[in-house]
């Protein structure tokens, strides 16, 4: 079947790089793409959020299937427009998408389908949490533990010109809990942690996300099914009762407190740099699992992991968040990748035939290995091989799990 794959960064490449495996694959085509996706398949200079051309390329190149990577496209209604054109689509219609769109949507949803959730506060002191309501790319949610944190948040609520949700600050792991759905159905993946702040031991600034690793220590297969079936299933449930089936990836952000688990957020597709772990840790044709959930027969489709952990860990231009990099050059890339690791590409593009920075978070570097700690290790020693000016990337990612010191 021929493939488009809508988005340019690290998680898009993840996918093309998956989707290019499958036997049952014909023709890949990227919008807009970046250099790794133009690797694999054909890339088109389409912009995501260009709901008109992405469709009228659609059709120009005769996709049987649309993979929707963004959350914006889908927030404005891309998978709805090229059903109408009969193309099938691996993302949810607008109104499903609102779950990540809009957060006080969202606690409507879970209060209807009785999912716990942080507890909503009425006036702002801390300790708690801000949350903008609608897109943030990943940088909405301000904790503020302390009076100097919560002015810090104030002001960068203030700065995205959007209503804000103020919430209790939970306590405890925080875990990615993704699910491909069909409209009724799910089927889990394995659990993933990410990295939000900017810098080491939790400091600095949200971010899109600095790293992930998978698995998560004590949740198995098991565990994971018992969080979807609590959480992800009931959600599914009430957005079909209210008209919006989901058809795409439910992930879920849980907080795993004292008293059970909590959801912190939904996203309504795949995560970043989450997707750049599990998607290495699947044994099964992933093309065919998308494929069936757009069609919405999931049916007795499985996806199971390797026994292999996965590592990420992303590299940034100097100044991410506050500020991204273009038209520096690259190197080592090619060291890396033969050396086994998987770099995926984001914020990069071709210059005269080199490869230079254009973004703010700049690669993704994933280590394979038995262990979590085998698998940090490779990330890193492939990581050192790259460079470019101001490349800078957290320390400790699954230090923690992996029983080592940053």
């Amino acid at each position: 079947m021929n493939v488009l794959l809508v988005g340019s960064g690290g998680r898009e490449h993840a996918l093309a790089w998956r989707l290019a495996k499958s036997p049952a694959l014909g023709q890949l085509h990227g919008a807009p793409g970046n250099p790794g996706i133009a690797q694999l398949g054909d890339c088109h200079p389409v912009r995501a959020e260009d709901v008109e051309g992405i469709v009228d390329l659609a059709r120009a190149i005769g996709a049987d299937l649309a993979v929707v990577g963004p959350e914006a496209p889908l927030v404005a209604g891309l998978a709805d427009e090229l059903r109408r054109v009969g193309i099938a689509v691996f993302g949810p219609s607008a109104a499903a998408a609102h779950i990540e769109g809009s957060k006080s949507f969202a606690k409507e949803v879970m209060a209807a389908a009785s999912v716990p959730t942080a507890r909503g506060l009425a006036v702002a002191r801390p300790p708690c949490v801000l949350k903008a309501d609608g897109l943030a790319a990943g940088k909405g949610v301000f904790v503020c533990r302390s009076q100097e944190e919560l002015e810090a948040g104030l002001r960068g609520t203030r700065a995205l010109a959007q209503p804000v949700l103020i919430e209790e600050l939970l306590e405890g792991e925080e875990v990615s809990i993704l699910a491909i759905c069909d409209g009724s159905d799910a089927i889990p993946l394995p659990a993933a942690q990410d990295y939000k702040r900017a810098q080491d031991d939790d400091r600095g600034p949200n971010t899109g996300g600095m790293g992930a690793f998978s698995p998560v220590p004590a949740l198995g297969y098991a565990d994971v099914e018992a969080l979807v079936d609590a959480i992800h299933r009931p959600v599914l449930e009430e957005l079909a009762r209210g008209g919006a089936p989901f058809i795409g990836t439910l992930f879920a952000g849980l907080m795993l407190t004292a008293d059970g688990p909590r959801v912190l957020e939904f996203n309504a597709r795949f995560g970043d740099p989450e997707t750049q772990t599990l998607v290495p840790r699947l044994e099964n044709d992933l093309l065919e699992v998308l494929a069936a959930a757009a069609t919405g027969h999931l049916g007795g489709a499985t996806l199971e992991p390797s026994a292999d952990a996965a590592v990420t860990v992303v590299a940034t231009a100097a100044d991410y968040p506050a500020s991204s990099d273009a038209g520096t050059p690259i190197r080592g890339v090619e060291a890396a990748t033969d050396a086994g690791a998987l770099v995926f590409h984001a914020g990069t593009a071709l210059r005269g035939g080199e490869l230079v920075t254009n973004g703010g978070r700049i690669l993704s570097v994933t280590g394979l290995g038995p262990t979590v700690a085998a698998a940090r290790a490779h990330a890193y020693d492939a990581l050192g091989m790259i460079s470019f000016e101001g490349m800078r990337y957290r320390s400790d990612i699954a230090a923690v799990a992996a029983g080592v010191g940053a």
